[in-house]
């Protein structure tokens, strides 16, 4: 019966120093930004047409409404490289995980050898040669490090975490390729337009110069006026090559965010007159959602790792304890080596306690510490970043549809003035100049509403994105 104490006792006392974790206990830091997302003049309320969505819990292909630019998402995702480099980056942290996983067990192996010896021997004066031949087989662990104080436990913590830490960092790859393949679309979209903008201004422009040239010719028009005319019109030429050269390298950046040549259907020809996202995204954002972004949730990983590190190093001056034992049998004969009697076994624990490592335990500590002070800094500058990010697409959201009634107002004030100034100017009522300062102001008007209806829609894809964009 005091046997059975002692027995329990021991195991008992084994199971306690097993279960000693030398880690810090982990607590998520205070978020270093304010717990709303800020309000004022710049900051709308939210659209009107239903709830807002929450971006985490929302698909792409649920927010972008386009199917074009749906089809060439897709595209992306089956084919961008960096997405690839990405998915490997995950698969060799699982990986490495595994690897470290596999030192809480012991590692179980079987050997078998055999010896085959012959030496001299001597005996009543007659010299003979004796043949020894020994059969062996054995199973038995190696070394295996029986974790006492947490250091193999910690340094499998940390290498989860890794793993964790690099599924977020594919996570955030994704959502960043979709937002880049969005805006690279729309851009492309855009430089279509003004593309187009270029050409008709230019069809007018050269009607009004062949005009002037037809005034001149007759003696009405002063040859100033023909190379005013001439200006806005090689203007307008210089234009079309700029925007022809863009559309071309637009459409080079999706093939290469694509991973692929994308066909003709899926490239827009101008701005789609509508959204081509959802646009009742919320109009602000408690704090506590940004954890939700995988850049902030992969920040976490890593400061959770480092602090499991530092775990790994507080073990290392505890005595480090191993079991090295076999299971075997051995016989002078192959026929004999499975017979009874011919078992073996063998158990050898060690123990190694650092005495003397002149400061390697310590630095290692002390590298520890300061990895996981860097790492906080990182994941506390992380949600600093995206609480930013979010703020100032909030703020840009909230100043968007009254920039774009504004520039579309101005654009066709622009546009009913240079009808007008044009019917003068074919009557004879006015001289050119009007003319040519309205056809420069049409222009300039023309292009900055494409630039402001193209704001508008890099903000939605800006905003998804930085609210987390979901991953589906």
């Amino acid at each position: 019966m005091l046997r059975n104490i002692k027995a329990m006792s021991v195991a008992s006392l084994a199971l306690t120093l097993a279960a000693c974790d030398m880690a810090p206990k982990y607590a998520r830091p205070e978020l270093p930004v304010p717990q709303a997302s800020p309000q004022g003049p710049a900051y709308a309320a939210a659209a009107d047409g239903g709830a807002a969505i929450v971006p985490a819990d929302t698909a792409w292909r649920d927010f972008f409404t386009d199917p074009r630019l749906v089809r060439v998402i897709e595209t992306s995702l089956a084919n961008n490289r960096d997405l690839r480099i990405a998915v490997a980056n995950v698969e060799q942290a699982r990986a490495q995980y595994k690897v470290q996983r596999a030192d809480l067990l012991p590692t179980v192996g079987a050997t078998g050898t055999a010896t085959y010896s012959e030496q001299p021997l001597v005996q009543f004066g007659q010299s003979q040669r004796l043949n020894t031949d020994v059969y062996q087989a054995q199973v038995g662990i190696s070394s295996w490090e029986i974790d006492l104080f947490g250091r193999v436990r910690n340094l499998t913590k940390a290498a989860q975490e890794q793993y964790f830490a690099s599924v977020e960092n594919r996570n955030a790859a994704q959502t960043a390729l979709v937002a880049e393949v969005a805006t690279a679309w729309v851009n492309m979209a855009a430089d279509q337009e003004l593309l187009s903008i270029a050409r008709t201004l230019a069809t007018a422009f050269k009607e009004t110069l062949d005009l002037n040239k037809a005034r001149f010719d007759k003696g009405i028009a002063s040859e100033l006026e023909v190379r005013e005319a001439q200006t806005s019109y090689d203007q307008a030429r210089a234009a079309i090559a700029s925007a022809t050269t863009l559309v071309a390298q637009d459409q080079n950046a999706l093939n290469l965010l694509a991973g692929t040549t994308l066909g003709s259907e899926d490239l827009p020809s101008a701005l789609p007159e509508g959204h081509v996202t959802l646009d009742n995204l919320p109009a602000e954002l408690p704090s506590t959602l940004l954890l939700r972004r995988p850049d902030i949730a992969s920040a976490e990983h890593q400061l959770i790792a480092a602090n499991a590190n530092i775990g790994a190093a507080r073990a290392a001056f505890f005595p480090q304890l191993s079991l090295t034992a076999a299971l075997g049998t051995v016989s002078l004969g192959l026929s004999g080596l499975f017979k009874s009697g011919s078992d073996t076994w063998s158990v050898a624990p060690s123990a190694t306690l650092p005495i003397f490592d002149f400061g390697r335990n310590k630095g290692n500590l002390r590298y520890a510490r300061a990895t996981y002070d860097a790492m906080l800094a990182t994941y506390e500058k992380s949600v600093q970043t995206g609480f930013r990010e979010v703020a100032d697409a909030l703020a840009r959201r909230g100043t968007m549809t009254d920039q774009v009634e504004a520039q579309t107002s101005q654009r066709d004030a622009a546009r009913k003035a240079y009808d007008l100034t044009q019917a003068r100017f074919r009557a004879g009522v006015d001289g050119f100049l009007p003319t040519l300062v309205s056809q420069r102001t049409l222009s300039s008007a023309e292009q900055s509403l494409v630039t402001t209806r193209l704001a508008r829609l890099t903000n939605m894809i800006e905003l998804y994105r930085a609210m987390g964009g979901g991953l589906k």
